[in-house]
């Protein structure tokens, strides 16, 4: 408990913890419900008014909105941010768990497309619990010289890391930046090694070096024959498998 009053409550990280709580719950229980819809179980159904399919994506931007605002009004302490909280995690749980839906305009939530939910989803979810899980230098009182001393370093190595990471962005390893926040091993790993060939690093640096070029295109074609079998059995595991190609062009006709 000395732990959580310190690292959490005295910094006002408490909102920040009951927010990711309640996005990864709310994210996990729409999962069940959408896979139990879809296997036509239990008492769940789609939403429909006046012929429209109401996807949740729509309260959850009304609940994203309302637990946003919340917050910002009842600032980093107290019992209304905390709800604001839990609400805006509800919200953003939503929102997220249709990101697909969003970004192409479509109903993909069960097509291979609709995977990028799952991504977005365990992106932020990582991100978040690196900020929650994060020791902050500032905002926490009565610090020992020691304790100073170590979040300072902490906070050094972070930073020196972050710097990795955005290399490894700029070499468009996307996955690898944002694990590479968390681990840091893993960022300065892809932040030395060959960008890939469609990325910004590419483009600036490889432009005169065919070489380099003809490398890092071979280099990207077995990464991804190598690893997109198990990317996708892990997002399946989480999301759902998509309906086969057959299936879905006949629901469209």
């Amino acid at each position: 408990m000395g732990w959580l009053e310190r690292n959490i409550v005295e910094p006002g990280k408490l909102p920040l913890l009951l927010a990711l709580v309640a996005f990864v719950l709310t994210f996990v229980i729409t999962r069940v419900i959408t896979r139990l819809i879809r296997a036509g179980k239990g008492p769940f159904g789609n939403i429909s008014s006046g012929g429209v399919h109401v996807h949740h994506v729509v309260p959850g931007v009304i609940l994203t909105l309302v637990g946003g605002f919340g917050a910002v009004a009842g600032g980093q302490h107290g019992f209304g941010s905390c709800l604001a909280a839990v609400i805006f995690g509800i919200g953003a749980g939503l929102v997220l768990d249709e990101f697909a839906l969003v970004l192409h305009l479509a109903d993909v939530y069960w097509t291979p497309d609709g995977r990028k939910s799952v991504e977005m989803v365990v992106l932020t979810a990582s991100l978040v619990g690196l900020l929650l899980i994060g020791f902050s230098p500032l905002g926490v009182n009565d610090l020992t010289e020691d304790q100073q001393q170590n979040r300072a370093a902490v906070l050094a190595n972070v930073l020196v890391n972050f710097g990795f990471a955005l290399i490894a962005l700029f070499k468009g390893k996307v996955r690898m930046a944002v694990l590479g926040v968390i681990v840091p091993l893993v960022a300065l790993v892809a932040a030395v090694r060959l960008a890939r060939p469609a990325s910004p690093w590419a483009k600036r640096f490889y432009r005169n070096r065919p070489r380099a070029r003809a490398k890092s295109g071979l280099r990207a074609y077995h990464h991804d024959r190598r690893w997109v079998g198990p990317r996708r059995t892990f997002q399946d595991w989480i999301g759902g498998a998509p309906d086969p190609e057959p299936a879905r062009a006949l629901e469209r006709r």
